[in-house]
């Protein structure tokens, strides 16, 4: 299928004058996960971020440092594998005419990638979705969510966003991003397979009107409520006309999230002022219902794991594949009222498959677990009232010393991103530091950022802040990020401890709290390594896990669950 489109595709080059043609991750919300998947259906590569470029004679997939491993087995028959870094004006395209979906790009990502040795031919139609025939399905409307879940009227929301406006001294504020609209409303949708994304747009004025962009068969129930009125509501198909009707001279927008498309649009009516949609920043606060919210989703969420791992350590007796231990963790969320699908797609991977960052076992391909193998299981849920995200790595068996090894250091860098004093080291690229440095006493380092942000009932993966060599975004109280240091063999062997945590503050301090509440594989630690404080943390952590869990557990669940204090 892949080599037909590809194929088809390069049938249009000549009659389109383009030499080449770009294929994003991202679809025309710039959404992480999207039903309609152009990069997945030109190339096969089923990795949350990457380019595909499709040349006369030749293909590239350029991807990170997470996916260098997975885009060689799904992509490398048909496509040379690069690493992203040598994107950046590389000299493969140069003096070449390469066409782009105009609604698939910022102007920042081809002025960063593509504009210095080469020619951007802007191609109106989408030329993926009409080869494939993929249509995605938009037919669910949006809701909105009770007071009690979000703490936080969106009329005080929306208050806060005109404060900024006024500041900015302009007259409209052009809302790009789907999950800042959630945000804003406190609405959300189905048109995204991990996260309850409404697809939408949004115009905010400095006076009283809020403008949705959005087809209006998804707005009956939010209508319903109020959240908008009838006459503001404006199809995808009139943006053009509808912006020729405004009044004002300046609008902000997010140059990281806003079409050329629509830019270009925008360009012909007002001055544009560039700037971080400011609502990135407030919904990566969350306020004490939210973090109450996603404390109660953590507990839950760490009954269905903690049954996970005692049943496939001690009560399966049977050969599985990944594929079954996946599903068999997704039927111990299910039995939870509360829980509707996986934030992201499960990883389950043993031996080599773990050494594979962002690997996806399916029906097909999935190998069997080996007890002598170590197995790294990275998942995590959609509850109604917040998101999860937690790795563990299991170990069947007695493993070698130099693995134990690696994996208390890893274990060592988990304990020092969650005991971080925060007036100390205020940002990610700090923490990062703390994270690293026992790996690196040994010459070991891994190729991802040690920790992301995560929504409230929206991405798993969410910004401005995160624990990397590179941010420099002040962590604040309320902020919830991901703890997750690694290390992984290619070939052989991942491993990973991933804990959400979120920053708190008690009499003054500002610290990390653990949200999962899951056990740590005990069998793979040399204690040798650990000191009395890490050895401390560990003992604390398991008795908080047993202590909130253990009423949801039966007998034998809690019995092994005491052991491991």
């Amino acid at each position: 299928m892949t080599l037909k489109i590809i194929k088809n595709l390069r049938t249009q080059f000549g009659k389109l004058g383009i030499d080449g043609y770009i294929i994003p991750k991202n679809d025309e919300f710039f959404s992480e996960y999207s039903k309609t998947d152009r990069l997945k259906i030109v190339s096969n590569f089923s990795g949350s971020a990457g380019y595909a470029i499709i040349l006369k004679n030749r293909n590239y997939l350029f991807v990170d440092g997470r996916y260098t491993i997975q885009a060689q087995l799904e992509s490398g028959n048909n496509f040379q594998i690069v690493k992203y870094q040598k994107i950046i004006n590389c000299n493969l395209f140069k003096n070449l005419t390469l066409g782009i979906n105009p609604k698939l790009f910022t102007f920042t990502q081809i002025k960063k990638f593509f504009l210095k040795n080469n020619k951007i031919k802007f191609i109106n139609h989408d030329l993926i979705n009409k080869i494939s025939k993929k249509q995605s399905d938009s037919s669910k409307p949006f809701y909105s969510l009770d007071d009690e879940i979000v703490g936080e009227k969106h009329e005080k929301k929306i208050f806060k966003i005109r404060k900024f406006l006024k500041k900015n001294k302009s007259n409209f504020l052009f809302i790009t991003a789907p999950e800042n609209v959630a945000w804003l409303l406190n609405i959300r949708g189905y048109d995204n397979p991990n996260s309850p994304i409404p697809n939408c747009n949004l115009l905010l004025d400095d006076k009283k009107n809020i403008y949705f962009i959005a087809n209006k068969n998804k707005t009956k129930k939010i209508l319903k409520d109020k959240k908008i009125k009838p006459h503001l509501i404006v199809e995808p198909k009139r943006f053009g006309k509808f912006v020729d009707s405004l009044k004002g001279k300046k609008i902000i927008i997010d140059s990281m999230t806003c079409s050329i498309f629509n830019e270009i649009i925008i360009n012909k009516k007002f001055k544009i002022l560039k700037k971080e949609d400011p609502i990135y920043l407030l919904k990566a606060i969350k306020n004490k219902i939210e973090i109450k919210n996603m404390v109660n989703a953590h507990i839950h969420d760490g009954v269905a794991l903690t049954k996970f791992l005692y049943w496939i350590k001690k009560v399966n007796k049977k050969k599985i594949t990944e594929f079954d231990a996946q599903k068999k963790l997704e039927r111990f969320r299910k039995n939870n009222s509360n829980y509707l699908y996986p934030s992201f797609n499960t990883i389950a991977g043993s031996g080599e498959n773990g050494a594979i960052i962002h690997y996806r076992a399916s029906k097909n391909n999935a190998k069997y677990i080996k007890k002598n193998e170590l197995f790294l299981c990275d998942s995590g849920g959609q509850y109604k009232y917040g998101t999860t995200d937690v790795t563990r790595t299991i170990s069947f068996s007695k493993q070698r010393p130099r693995i134990k090894n690696i994996f208390t250091k890893v274990l060592k860098g988990h304990i020092a991103v969650a005991e971080t004093d925060l007036k100390k080291k205020q940002c990610g690229k700090l923490i990062d530091i703390e994270a690293r440095k026992y790996l690196k006493s040994i010459g070991l380092n891994y190729n991802h950022g040690t920790g992301h942000g995560v929504g409230f009932f929206l991405n798993v993966h969410e910004g401005p802040h995160s624990i990397s060599k590179y941010n420099s975004v002040k962590i604040n109280e309320g902020m919830i990020l991901s703890n997750e240091p690694g290390f992984y063999q290619k070939g052989k062997f991942g491993i990973r401890i991933e804990n959400l945590i979120y920053a708190k503050k008690t009499r003054g301090k500002l610290f990390f709290e653990n949200l999962t509440l899951a056990p740590i594989e005990k069998d793979l630690i040399n204690y040798d390594l650990l000191n009395f404080k890490e050895k401390n943390y560990l003992f604390k952590y398991h008795l908080e896990v047993y202590s909130k869990l253990s009423n949801y557990l039966n007998k034998s669940e809690k019995k092994w669950l005491a052991s491991l204090i």
